[in-house]
């Protein structure tokens, strides 16, 4: 019961201390994305990687903005591990999908990758090819000391009480915001069904 109780008041910590402004800020972007007929495109690894394919859907269906990640295709993902390693996967996989200024990449990850500990270097990676592209990107992310924080054009940090608890913090409340972004009545364009 201990830590139910306390894990659930790191939630309601966590809650009570997003930043709405720059939720607000990605919200605007999102909207410029959909007014201007961009390309979304959603990356993450591990549990985020499952979190980016649940959005896709999201904002496919609710918002008709064109969404897509990489991490669907399984086949193409791990033949790209395969041949060319794990480093390249995204930055591949967007030379052919031939991002540019008018998409946007939406990162979900808990360090937002680090280049000193070369840790998921799939993503910094992906950041310097969408800044190469002129592609705004947007991430949410658990710790201040990763590459997404330091180069995303706007990044919200998921406050975190207890760093013991920063990885199911943090992937639980990227689908919160997600789900915020999609139900938002700036973007909703399809209600749900329920």
């Amino acid at each position: 019961m201990k830590y139910i109780k306390s894990f659930l008041s790191e939630a309601t910590y966590t809650c009570s201390n997003l930043d709405n402004k720059i939720i607000s800020k990605i919200v605007s972007e999102l909207k410029k994305l959909q007014k201007g007929k961009g390309r979304l495109v959603i990356l993450g690894v591990g549990g985020s990687a499952a979190n980016a394919s649940h959005a896709v859907n999201d904002f496919r269906k609710l918002c008709k903005i064109d969404a897509y990640t990489p991490v669907d295709n399984v086949s193409e993902l791990t033949a790209r591990t395969n041949d060319e390693g794990f480093e390249t996967i995204f930055d591949s996989w967007m030379k052919i999908f031939k991002l540019n200024k008018d998409d946007k990449i939406l990162i979900f990850s808990v360090g937002g990758g680090n280049l000193e500990k070369k840790v998921s270097m799939n993503l910094v990676q992906a950041i310097k090819y969408a800044k190469k592209c002129r592609s705004k990107v947007l991430s949410i992310v658990g710790k201040k000391n990763g590459y997404a924080y330091k180069h995303s054009d706007i990044c919200l940090l998921i406050p975190v009480k207890n760093n013991k608890n920063v990885t199911p913090i943090s992937e639980a409340f990227q689908a919160v915001i997600w789900h915020l972004f999609v139900s938002h009545p700036k973007l909703q364009k399809n209600s749900t069904k329920w």
